[in-house]
């Protein structure tokens, strides 16, 4: 406690036990203890005026700050209570810490007397649960057997009633008049029905084991009870009878109610089968001939069987529609009067099909002759046949799918969808191989009337200048005739695709449709290039028929040139009807591809072994034609080649490779042989170069430098040069060398290079010849021969030099 000489000994106790209770604030509890001792400190409001500082002592120094001994006396008073609270806490809890051991032990002991207790309730519980089990089960026994001995009873007691029924109809064959009141009376049909049914079953079993043991000879059989099966019989056929006339009379009136309690009862008779096929067979849509009619006349209109195939598909979905409408409305009576709708629908539906929808099919779908085809367009024809096949096929899936979301029962619509075509799809492919070959048939003989139409018409003018030499335009191959081809087999396909839907059947139909198309186009391209290639032919043996020889008058010579002339042009012409004919070949094998690939490729994909094998049989039927263009451009090299020795042999004078013989300067252009071979390939190959591509044409070029190499080689054997005819013939070279650049065939362009190089023999010095052939050993065979042709050969004697040179 603080004394008097203490700074705080006048300082109140200041803290309490419920100032640490809750949430403690420490700046709450030290702003507490301070506020006494420091108000300038305290908030505006409550703030009382500050006393005066006191008077500063003279030679001392004022404080800094006044009241720090008297609150360094107050937290020391505050540490001393601190401490004296924190014992008496520490009292507390050594009292509580006694107080909770002594409970916890108290505790502890009642709650071993409670488990004590609840084990032997358990005890308790678990004996009186397996007496109540006991006690159940045999109430349980007792039950059962009150139950089966009631049932037993009621048994007995039925029994005796069948017994007493049996006997009625066992009395006297054929006399139902002494029956007991529950068979003719009205109001107890239903269980009249019912008990004749059993006494049927029990009487045809009873005669059935008595038929056999008459069969192994007893003789003291009992009579059995034949005569009850008879009169059974009897009875429910009548009672049967009369009931359908009940439900039929019902039906008319439309009294659902009725109709319903008859098809409940007549259920009863061979599980009411007869009474649903009765109800079905009943139905106006299978009796009424003007229905009939009606469905004959809706599809096929007045024009009857010429009407189109988009007629009938159009008659079609109305009378399908009209079908499905009346089922529906069958399907709402059905589904109020049967105990078992779904077998009525099914039967229903299966009628449908088998008599509405096929009756219509007959009449629709006849089947054309193979062996004695009919025309192509038309009543009857196959195409025709196809596509209303594919269209009523269509039309009736979706038929189909209406009848099935209506309700069918357990049906097997589609396998019975399936079965209504099953005649037409088993010759399917036969009749669309038929139709395409037709289809080509008709086509080849509509362009050959359309080429020799074309062709009488020119008559014989054109014939006398040539026309006859060069192909008219309908019998050049045409693109337009090939995507006609590919148009009829994508319907084929598109057809196909809708009439089966197994992969491995679809392929192998994909595969027989494809390759009729291949035939088509392999077939019309090969005969195409073939009439391209008689031009060439026909042009040839033109130009060899006015081959003269150099002993002839003037006159028949100026004759022949000209003549020679029309044969040039002829073949010029046919060139370019021949690479047209390849350009448009190509085009066509392009499509083929491209159709392959977007549409056949799909449909053999997904079976193992069948795309490779479609193009196989693609590959070979291009492998036909590209073998067909392959002669073709042969000859067209040669007729090239042949117009380039005509004009080698017209044009090229001795003179152009000699000196002037009047002193005239040398002449350094082009010879007149050059420029018109030149000028002639440029316009001829014009064509090739837009209607050839990649090898193809990269051979055809290759091929043509190489004969236009070994030509000029040839055609030059024949002159002499002297060094300025050198220099000109070198200028040729140039100039061919320059053409034959746009071949883009490097072999072509080094051997030209070798010839100008080969033209300097012509003119260097004799005694330079010898750097000649060191500088370019190449050349030496060609150049040997070239050398024999220089005009001081044997005066300059070369001849000597040339061993020399051999020999070092």
């Amino acid at each position: 406690m603080p004394t008097a000489a203490d700074p705080a000994a006048a300082l109140p106790l200041t803290l309490d036990l419920e100032d640490f209770k809750g949430d403690l604030s420490f700046d709450a509890l030290f702003g507490g203890l301070v506020d006494e001792l420091l108000p300038e400190y305290r908030g505006e409001d409550d703030a009382a005026p500050a006393p005066p500082p006191p008077p500063p002592v003279l030679g001392a120094a004022p404080p800094v700050f006044p009241a720090v001994d008297e609150l360094l006396g107050l937290f020391k008073h505050s540490c001393k209570e601190l401490v004296d609270l924190r014992r008496q806490i520490d009292k507390r809890l050594q009292n509580l810490k006694k107080e909770v051991a002594m409970q916890d032990a108290k505790h502890r002991k009642t709650l071993g007397e409670l488990e004590k207790g609840v084990d032997g309730l358990f005890d308790s519980f678990a004996r009186l649960d397996s007496r109540i089990s006991s006690v159940g089960q045999t109430a349980a026994k007792i039950g059962d057997h009150l139950q089966s001995a009631e049932s037993q009873r009621e048994t007995a007691s039925q029994t005796i009633d069948l017994i007493k029924y049996l006997m009625e109809f066992n009395s006297t064959p054929g006399d139902l008049m002494e029956l007991s009141p529950l068979f003719s009376d009205d109001s107890r049909v239903a269980e009249a029905a019912s008990i004749a049914q059993k006494l049927r079953s029990f009487a045809e079993e009873d005669v059935g084991r008595h038929g056999v043991t008459s069969a192994v000879g007893s003789a003291n059989a009992s009579r059995g009870l034949e005569v009850a099966v008879a009169n059974l019989q009897e009875y429910c056929n009548e009672l049967e009878n009369r009931l359908l006339a009940q439900f039929d009379a019902a039906s008319q009136r439309r009294e659902l109610s009725t109709m319903a309690e008859c098809a409940k009862i007549l259920s009863q008779f061979n599980r009411g089968t007869s009474a649903m096929q009765h109800y079905v067979a009943t139905r106006p849509m299978f009796i009424d001939v003007e229905i009939m009619n009606t469905d004959i006349q809706v599809v096929l209109g007045d024009e009857g069987l010429q009407a189109d195939c988009n007629s009938i598909a159009d008659g079609l979905s109305t009378l399908y529609k009209e079908i499905a409408d009346t089922v529906r409305k069958e399907a709402a009576t059905i589904t109020a009067v049967f105990p078992s709708p779904n077998e009525v629908m099914a039967i229903l539906v299966q009628r449908v099909l088998e008599q509405r929808v096929t009756t219509i099919l007959d009449r629709i779908l006849i089947k054309p002759s193979l062996a004695s085809l009919p025309p192509l367009e038309g009543e009857g024809s196959l195409l025709q046949y196809l596509r209303i096949l594919a269209v009523a096929y269509d039309r009736t899936k979706e038929l189909a799918k209406d009848l099935q979301s209506i309700g069918c029962g357990d049906l097997d619509i589609e396998g019975l969808t399936e079965s209504i075509y099953v005649s037409h799809k088993d010759e399917y492919t036969e009749f669309e191989q038929a139709s395409l070959r037709q289809l080509f048939q008709s086509k080849m003989a509509e362009l050959r009337a359309e080429a020799k139409q074309q062709s009488e018409s020119t008559g014989s003018i054109g014939r006398a200048k040539g026309a006859s030499l060069t192909t008219s335009p309908q019998q050049q191959i045409s693109v337009t005739v090939v995507t006609e081809f590919v148009r009829w087999n994508e319907e084929a396909i598109a057809r196909c695709t809708l009439l089966f839907s197994q992969p491995t059947t679809v392929a192998a139909n994909v595969r027989s449709i494809f390759a009729c198309l291949l035939d088509q186009v392999s077939q019309y391209l090969t005969e195409g290039l073939d009439r391209a290639r008689e031009s060439l032919n026909e042009a040839q043996a033109l130009r060899d028929r006015y081959v003269i020889g150099t002993s002839v008058s003037r006159r028949v010579a100026a004759a022949a040139a000209s003549a020679q002339e029309v044969a040039a042009s002829a073949g010029e012409s046919s060139f370019r009807s021949f690479m047209i004919a390849v350009q448009r070949c190509t085009s066509s094998i392009a499509i083929l591809q491209q159709y392959f690939s977007n549409t056949i490729s799909r449909l053999l994909l997904p079976v193992d072994g069948a795309h490779p094998s479609a193009c196989e049989d693609m590959g070979s039927a291009v492998s036909v034609v590209e073998a067909a263009a392959h002669k073709g451009l042969l000859q067209c090299i040669d007729t090239v080649m042949s117009e380039v020795e005509r004009l080698l042999s017209s044009e090229q004078k001795a003179t152009d490779y000699r000196t002037p013989d009047d002193g005239a300067a040398p002449d350094h252009r082009p010879t007149n042989a050059c420029i018109r071979i030149v000028a002639y390939l440029s316009r001829v190959l014009e064509v090739a170069f837009s209607a050839l591509e990649g090898l193809n044409k990269q051979s055809f070029l290759t091929e043509l430098g190489n004969r236009m190499h070994k030509g000029l080689l040839n055609h030059w054997q024949k002159f002499t040069f002297s060094p300025s005819g050198g220099l000109r013939l070198k200028r040729d070279i140039t100039e061919y060398g320059d053409f034959v650049r746009s071949f883009n065939a490097p072999s072509i362009d080094e051997k030209f290079e070798l010839l100008g190089i080969v033209a300097n023999v012509f003119i260097v010095a004799p005694e330079s010849l010898a750097s000649l052939f060191e500088g370019t050993p190449s050349i030496r065979k060609d150049a040997l021969r070239f050398i024999q042709l220089r005009d001081d050969y044997k005066t300059a004697k070369i001849a000597s030099m040339l061993n020399n040179i051999m020999s070092e």
